[in-house]
């Protein structure tokens, strides 16, 4: 997985991670990126001297039951000037659905981000990253959330909607409709 997040960062072929898709397209950034050879997630490696993905604070991990970040939550756009905004026609937030118990460390976001991904979309709280961009990519986004769940065959999700359009090279065209909310 990590192999073709990076094939897809470095060839400009149109990338979407979901949840998992999302944390791996993360510690790919920071090893090849940042320098970070050990960067993982606490999930794969617990003992990483730099963990990029860590396990939510709230969580348990001796008891399993409840303790996911499960079912629909907020998402906040941070800036209309990215693709995802623009595929949710430059709503202010998205309410999307959960199923995790790992989540990118915030104590990564700004190093991340002074390198240049750029996390578009996050919690009311603004600690968790929800969606990731990285700018000058033809489409290359994670999200944190399901889209699929919502996602119906003759309404397909804004991000796959997305990714189809970006793998036929119509997605500038359809996003030109949408740059002023329209």
């Amino acid at each position: 997985m990590i192999l073709a997040a990076k094939y897809a960062r470095e060839n400009n072929v149109p990338y979407l991670g979901i949840c998992l898709g999302m944390q791996i397209s993360v510690i790919e950034y920071a090893r090849s990126v940042l320098g970070l050879d050990k960067a993982n997630s606490n999930e794969f490696d617990p003992a990483t001297p730099n963990p990029v993905v860590i396990f939510m604070p709230e969580g348990s991990r001796t008891h399993m039951g409840s303790t996911m970040r499960l079912g629909s939550r907020r998402t906040l756009f941070q800036t209309h000037d990215c693709v995802s905004s623009k595929l949710y026609r430059n709503s202010e937030y998205v309410d999307e659905r959960h199923r995790h118990r790992y989540e990118v460390n915030p104590e990564m976001i700004g190093i991340l981000e002074e390198a240049g991904l750029q996390f578009v979309g996050r919690d009311e709280t603004g600690r968790r990253m929800e969606i990731l961009e990285l700018p000058g990519h033809p489409y290359y986004v994670g999200v944190q959330f399901h889209p699929e769940f919502k996602s119906r065959p003759g309404r397909p999700s804004a991000l796959f909607l997305g990714l189809i359009l970006a793998a036929t090279g119509q997605l500038e065209a359809y996003l030109g409709h949408y740059q002023n909310g329209i």
